[in-house]
């Protein structure tokens, strides 16, 4: 079989997102489930569909073109600010997008005027994190304005957090969040619907039990396809943390020294990372590289070791075990590596789908 290769576990991918919507529906929090990571995968949107998510989210207007393209009829929002150039491309394509900018509001309401479309704005609010956002003392008179736009549908707001700078979504932002929504309401009427109080690096803060306020949706994808959360990479209980997994082939197998020999400068990526010696090792080289994925957000099977890697080999302490030339070996994978694997046309990808049983799912919440 092909390698290397993403092994993407459809049936996981679909507990993970139904476990998510069961316990953030207990309260009353929507799923979008973000699609980006896995390039709008159709058959992976169609898991996460059927698991009960309320829509689908991506950042590229091409992922969203390709569900489309594939018969997805629900709801998909572009959750990066909309380029111009892609105005009339997100109308027809979208039913919602985040904004921050007038002018592409105002280019929106064009686009849609001339295709006879209603189009869904949530604007998005500066928390904090330093990305994308408007701030909070601007927010009334941008809403203010986006409700005169024409066919523009004014949805809510929402912010991001731990992206950039890796502020953590607490009660205090979160608190802030709310009142700005109810702040709207009291000054425009309820013209709110949606509060969409971040991504997956939002669960710790729900499921700690915080008081939720307005918030009722989170738009979550490293939570669902890689069952654990962002802001310390922990699993989360009753997800599976391997529904994609990144399996890689065996090409050389050797016993060699530990340590390099001869004078050190600069590698293909950077300065050299100094190495101790700890005499011959069983070393093995992987068909797998930084043109396939990020080396450094992956994680081998126990006894093996990463020890470095360069545009197409990854390199193993095998730990005494020789590993045979043609063996494959699965990695699992943080975000970085699971984005990078996807976007590689070098990669592979295989869907599997396989019986669930209810021990199973028993056994990974306990």
């Amino acid at each position: 079989m092909t390698t290397p290769r993403l092994e993407i576990n459809l049936s996981k991918i679909h507990h993970n997102a139904r476990f998510l919507v069961n316990l953030l529906g207990r309260r009353s929090i929507s799923v979008s489930a973000v699609t980006k990571a896995v390039l709008g995968l159709p058959i992976v949107a169609r898991q996460l569909l059927a698991a009960g998510v309320s829509g689908l989210a991506d950042s590229r207007i091409e992922n969203i073109q390709t569900m489309r393209r594939a018969g997805i009829e629900a709801p998909i929002t572009l959750i990066r600010s909309p380029m111009i150039s892609q105005a009339a491309e997100i109308v027809r394509d979208t039913d919602t997008s985040l904004n921050t900018e007038l002018d592409v509001i105002s280019e929106l309401s064009n686009a849609a005027q001339e295709q006879g479309r209603m189009h869904g704005v949530l604007l998005m609010v500066e928390l904090g994190d330093l990305r994308e956002g408007i701030m909070p003392v601007d927010l009334e008179g941008v809403v203010r304005l986006t409700l005169g736009f024409p066919n523009i549908v004014f949805k809510g707001i929402g912010t991001n957090l731990a992206c950039r700078c890796g502020v953590v979504p607490d009660a205090a932002n979160m608190a802030e969040l709310s009142a700005l929504a109810n702040a709207i309401d009291a000054t425009f009427g309820p013209v709110i619907s949606i509060v969409s109080g971040g991504n997956s690096s939002n669960l710790n803060w729900v499921l700690g039990g915080a008081d939720t306020g307005r918030i009722n949706n989170l738009r979550l994808g490293e939570a669902i396809f890689l069952g654990c959360e962002p802001l310390y990479r922990q699993p989360i209980d009753g997800l599976y943390t391997d529904a994609i997994t990144l399996v890689a082939e065996v090409i050389e197998s050797k016993i060699k020294p530990s340590q390099p020999c001869g004078k050190i400068a600069e590698t293909a990526f950077g300065k050299a990372i100094p190495i101790s010696d700890r005499g011959s090792i069983s070393q093995a080289i992987f068909a797998l590289g930084h043109m396939d994925t990020d080396p450094d957000g992956l994680t081998p099977p126990s006894g093996i070791k990463i020890l470095g890697s360069s545009s197409d080999h990854l390199i193993v302490d095998s730990g005494g075990d020789h590993l045979p030339i043609g063996t494959e070996i699965p990695f699992q994978l943080n975000y970085s590596a699971l984005v990078r694997a996807m976007s590689s046309p070098f990669v592979a990808k295989k869907t599997i789908s396989e019986q669930i049983t209810l021990a199973h799912q028993l056994s990974i919440s306990t």
